[in-house]
C-alpha cells in the first residue's frame, strides 16, 4: 500500500513538473513573441514614416519655364534672323531683327507695311578694325541692301547705324537717304559725334514716312546719351544745302561738294566764323550756330567749339 502511494505521488509530481515546464515555455514564448510583434509594429510605423518623408523630399517638382528675354520688348513682333550682308531690299512686316554686327544687339522693328520704323540699342559699340573683318573702305560688307528707292541718283543706301558704329548692311538697317544728308549733313555729323565719344548708350532712331506705300523716309529722329548727356537730333530726309540756300543761310548756290566738313549744313568749310558770328564779337552762341545751319551739340573736335562757351566743360555745347 505504501509503495502504491509513493508511486502515485511520483506520477503526480512528474505530471506537475511537466505542466510547469510547459507553462514556462509558453510564458517564455509569449514574452519572446510579443517583442517581435512590437518590433514589427514599430518597423511598420517607421516604414510608413520613411515613405511619408520620401514622398515629400523626393516628389518631383515641376520646373517653371524661364521667361524669354525681351518678351515685352518684342511684344507684337516676330523675331527673325537675317544675314547682315543680305542685299535683298525686302522687309517682312511686324518683325524685329538684330542688326548689330557680331555680338552686338541692335534691334530693328518694322510696321505692318514692312517699313523700318524704329531702331534701338542699349549700347553703341564702335567697329573694331583690328579684330573684325573690315574691308579697305572700312565696311563689313562690299555693298548694301537694295531697298526700293535707292536706285534714285540723289539717294544713298543710308545706314541707320553705320558700319563704323557696328551696324550691318541688310534691309533692316538701310533706308534710301538723301546723298548730301548721308555723306556730309546731319546723318554724317551724328555718326562722327558718336565716334568721337567712342560710343553711345540708350540709342533710339524713329523713322517717319509720308505714306504707307513708300520705303523712302520723310524724316528721322535720333535720341542717344553721350557722356551722360541726352542728345536729340531730328532732321528731314532732304538735301541740307538746298534747304539752307532757300533760307538764305549759305549766301551761295547749293553745292554738291564732297567737303570733309563733318556738318555740311554749315556754309563754312575753312573755319571762318564771320557769317556765323552775326554780331561780330568773336563768340558764337548756340542760337547763331543753329541759324547758320549747325546741329547740336557742337563737340570739342568741331572747328566752331573754340568760339563757343562750354559752361559745364564737358566737351559739348548745346547738348
Amino acid at each position: 500500500m505504501k509503495k502504491k502511494m509513493n508511486y502515485l505521488i511520483l506520477i503526480l509530481t512528474t505530471i506537475f513538473m511537466v505542466g510547469c515546464t510547459n507553462i514556462e515555455d509558453a510564458s517564455i514564448t509569449d514574452v519572446e513573441t510579443n517583442p517581435q510583434e512590437v518590433t514589427t509594429v514599430e518597423t511598420n510605423i517607421n516604414s510608413e514614416k520613411e515613405e511619408t518623408i520620401t514622398s515629400v523630399v523626393y516628389e518631383p517638382v515641376e520646373e517653371e519655364t524661364p521667361t524669354q528675354p525681351n518678351n515685352e520688348l518684342f511684344s507684337g513682333y516676330k523675331f527673325i534672323e537675317v544675314d547682315g550682308g543680305d542685299l535683298s531690299g525686302y522687309r517682312e512686316p511686324n518683325v524685329v531683327v538684330d542688326i548689330g554686327y557680331g555680338d552686338r544687339e541692335y534691334w530693328a522693328f518694322t510696321n505692318e507695311y514692312g517699313q523700318l520704323v524704329r531702331v534701338i540699342a542699349e549700347e553703341i559699340i564702335l567697329q573694331d578694325d583690328s579684330n573684325e573683318p573690315v574691308t579697305s573702305s572700312g565696311r563689313y560688307y562690299a555693298d548694301e541692301a537694295k531697298v526700293p528707292g535707292v536706285e534714285r541718283a540723289d539717294l544713298d543706301e543710308g545706314h541707320i547705324i553705320a558700319d563704323s558704329l557696328g551696324g550691318v548692311s541688310n534691309a533692316y538697317n538701310i533706308t534710301p537717304q538723301d546723298s548730301t544728308l548721308n555723306r556730309h549733313g546731319d546723318q554724317a555729323y551724328l555718326e562722327n559725334v558718336i565716334r568721337s565719344a567712342v560710343g553711345a548708350t540708350n540709342f533710339e532712331a524713329i523713322i517717319t514716312y509720308s505714306n504707307t506705300e513708300t520705303q523712302i523716309p520723310s524724316s528721322y529722329q535720333y535720341t542717344y546719351t553721350l557722356m551722360g548727356n541726352e542728345v536729340v537730333d531730328k532732321f528731314d530726309n532732304v538735301n541740307p544745302d538746298e534747304v539752307n540756300a532757300s533760307l538764305g543761310l549759305t549766301g551761295s548756290e547749293p553745292s554738291d561738294s564732297t567737303s570733309s566738313n563733318t556738318n555740311s549744313t554749315s556754309p563754312n568749310t575753312n573755319g571762318d566764323i564771320s557769317s556765323v558770328d552775326t554780331n561780330g564779337n568773336g563768340q558764337v552762341t548756340i542760337k547763331e550756330a543753329k541759324a547758320a545751319g549747325f546741329s547740336m551739340p557742337i563737340t570739342s573736335d568741331h572747328w566752331l567749339y573754340p568760339y563757343m562757351r562750354d559752361n559745364d566743360n564737358d566737351g559739348m555745347v548745346g547738348e
